[in-house]
């Protein structure tokens, strides 16, 4: 499988998955005007790489802000980490923030509620 990198601009996410290192990594705000046409290659990125290795799976976000057409591609993607954690994979999720974003920290917190997978979130300066 390829790597995946998308450009990031001013309504859309920079994406990077990284194959040989297992990681998943989003970065920016994320309003685009088709969120499932953004986020659907890395759903298929993520369901190949489960698929086709046995190895750790780790998404690193640092995401700003969602609308709510990706929040729901987000959970997902999200989804896809939690039915590979429930069948013993290793997968977690590190969401960085900066300390004083507060909203930030409570959309992060909203999706860890609702899921039993490795999920930390991160306060940077």
């Amino acid at each position: 499988m390829q790597d995946l990198i998308v450009q990031g601009n001013g309504s859309i996410p920079a994406i990077r998955a990284d194959w040989a290192a297992g990681c998943l990594e989003m970065t920016g705000d994320s309003y685009p005007e088709n969120a499932f046409e953004l986020y659907q290659p890395v759903i298929d990125w993520i369901e190949s790489f489960l698929a086709g290795e046995e190895r750790p799976l780790r998404l690193q976000l640092q995401l700003l802000y969602l609308n709510t057409s990706s929040i729901r591609a987000m959970m997902d993607v999200l989804d896809l980490l939690q039915g590979a954690h429930e069948k013993g994979r290793a997968v977690g999720l590190e969401w960085r923030y900066e300390r004083e974003n507060e909203r930030v920290a409570e959309l992060a917190e909203e999706f860890r509620e609702d899921y039993t997978f490795p999920f930390d979130i991160v306060a940077h300066d």
